[in-house]
């Protein structure tokens, strides 16, 4: 028989919960769950679960053939409702949130546990590289330059963060689980926000969020113009309700999109009858054109990027379609908010509880 010690066994490693919401990523999700069944964390101490927003293209039916792959039902079809399903069937002691079209490193489990312990955040994430799926596609791996950097991403510092550090918001979150049982469950409203506003709302009850660049997710952005453009404005569109809620956490640097996309506009239709107009619109755009030649000359210091000349030469059809996309979307969202309150209408709630 083994000699009793004296001391009380070793403690088993807390349980991770990873919530993934899908719908129809059938072309994305094995290459996320070939990452996560290569933890170099204890296996058994691990959980997947995905909650299935009625994907059509055989996304469940992969996820249920996965060992250890727990598959829920999203019958509200977005994002947030699929989070929060999953988080309801959780058993863990943290929870990641995840989404299909990343792909973490082997440490990721690992690294964000020990980074949970070494700031005692409540939240912690880590440093997202965008990637193109389809690498042959010039314009991809110019959609993927532009979210890398810091004037297509704007203050978004978890693209590009290289030291440890305290954060307004996480992407691919983990969270200790009494988080939610504090503040409550994402905005089942909120469709393409959703994070933010959690993590807004978590700051704003005194919690912490953490952002080490040890946590490491390869991103497989958007593979075309107009999926990155569409993608922003919905980002964009739903800002408002975001800053309705919290104000106090915006900053002047998440309008500029919108106060751009509005000066053009404005001074594009007074231009033929009005010459400050037409003064006003040369400036704004030459103002934005001479960012976007820095941005893309930054941009090439990099090895990989400087001998990617079909992709550098795409570069600004990215940046503008990221800050034209959202910019439009954020000034759609603030006139739907105007319309809404002229009307009366309540704002939509929703951090119902676990």
């Amino acid at each position: 028989m083994p000699r009793y010690s004296g001391m009380p066994p070793p403690s088993p490693p807390p349980l991770i919960s990873i919530v993934l919401a899908v719908r129809n990523e059938a072309r994305y999700l094995p290459r996320c769950l070939a990452a996560l069944a290569c933890q170099e964390y204890p296996g058994d101490r691990i959980e997947v679960l995905i909650a299935d927003g009625g994907s059509t293209d055989g996304t469940a039916e992969l996820a249920r053939a996965q060992d250890g792959v727990t598959v829920i039902d999203n019958p509200a079809h977005v994002t947030p409702a699929g989070f929060n399903a999953g988080i309801r069937a959780a058993r863990g002691e943290v929870i990641i949130i995840l989404g299909a079209r990343a792909e973490v490193a082997p440490d990721f489990v690992a690294q964000s546990v020990a980074a949970l312990a070494r700031t005692g955040a409540d939240a912690v994430g880590g440093v997202v590289d965008s990637r193109p799926w389809d690498a042959t596609s010039a314009t991809a791996r110019a959609i993927a330059l532009a979210l890398r950097s810091p004037f297509g991403a704007g203050g978004a510092r978890y693209r590009y963060a290289t030291t440890e550090q305290v954060t307004d918001t996480v992407n691919y979150g983990a969270y200790r689980r009494e988080v939610f049982t504090r503040i409550g469950l994402f905005d089942e409203a909120l469709a393409y926000v959703e994070d933010d506003e959690f993590n807004y709302r978590l700051r704003a009850a005194g919690g912490r969020l953490a952002l080490s660049p040890k946590i490491r997710v390869t991103y497989y952005s958007r593979p075309a113009l107009r999926a990155l453009w569409r993608q922003q404005y919905h980002w964009g569109r739903n800002k408002p309700k975001v800053a309705r809620r919290h104000p106090g956490q915006m900053r002047p640097r998440q309008a500029i999109p919108a106060a751009f996309v509005a000066t053009v506009l404005l001074s594009s239709v007074a231009a033929p009858c009005l010459r400050p107009a037409r003064q006003l619109l040369a400036v704004v755009v030459g103002m934005y054109g001479a960012a976007t030649v820095l941005a893309t000359v930054l941009a090439a210091r990099s090895a990989a990027a400087g001998r990617d000349m079909p992709a550098l030469v795409r570069l600004p059809l990215a940046f503008a379609a990221m800050h034209l996309g959202y910019g439009a979307g954020m000034l759609v969202g603030l006139a739907r908010r105007v319309w809404r309150e002229d009307r009366g209408a309540a704002p939509a709630g929703g951090d119902g509880r676990p």
